[in-house]
């Protein structure tokens, strides 16, 4: 299903059959920070729980834009926002964002959030230039649930 289309450029669903296109797109994008729970198991729960809210873009059928939303039922979440660094600045980002927004929106989240390093300068500025604000009265406080066993495999 074609979403929204730029010269050259298509926007549709993220299907867990592109994950290893999308893994190396953000694995070539500075500020994306990826974990043990970016494997293709828990990306693939994520789509399936959140199904239609995370998008790619691709040029001549090559990936070079990626998102991945989702919700928790109350409020939205973008994670990896990634684009090529030959197709920025052309709207990619944007597009993909506004899919994004109008699936939660669907879905009735009238919030959402996402989380950057604070190093990424430029993902700050492209956040807040499209219309996000930074929330600086926040921290994120995390804890691991259950040992991390791609550093420590279980025992045979």
């Amino acid at each position: 299903m074609l979403i929204t289309e730029m010269p050259d450029i298509e926007i549709t669903p993220f299907e867990i059959s592109l994950y290893d296109d999308v893994l190396a797109l953000w694995q070539c994008c500075d500020g994306v920070g990826l974990s043990d729970a970016d494997s293709w198991e828990d990306i693939q729960k994520y789509l399936e729980r959140n199904p239609g809210m995370s998008f790619i873009a691709s040029s001549s059928g090559k990936i070079v834009g990626a998102i991945l939303a989702g919700h928790d039922g109350r409020r939205g979440y973008i994670h990896h926002l990634a684009v090529h660094p030959d197709f920025r600045k052309k709207g990619v980002a944007r597009r993909l964002v506004d899919c994004s927004i109008a699936k939660l929106e669907d879905s009735g989240i009238r919030k959402c959030h996402l989380f950057v390093f604070n190093n990424n300068h430029a993902g700050l500025s492209f956040w807040q230039k499209i219309g996000w604000r930074r929330r600086l009265e926040l921290s994120i406080v995390s804890r691991q649930t259950a040992e991390d066993r791609s550093q420590n495999p279980p025992p045979p």
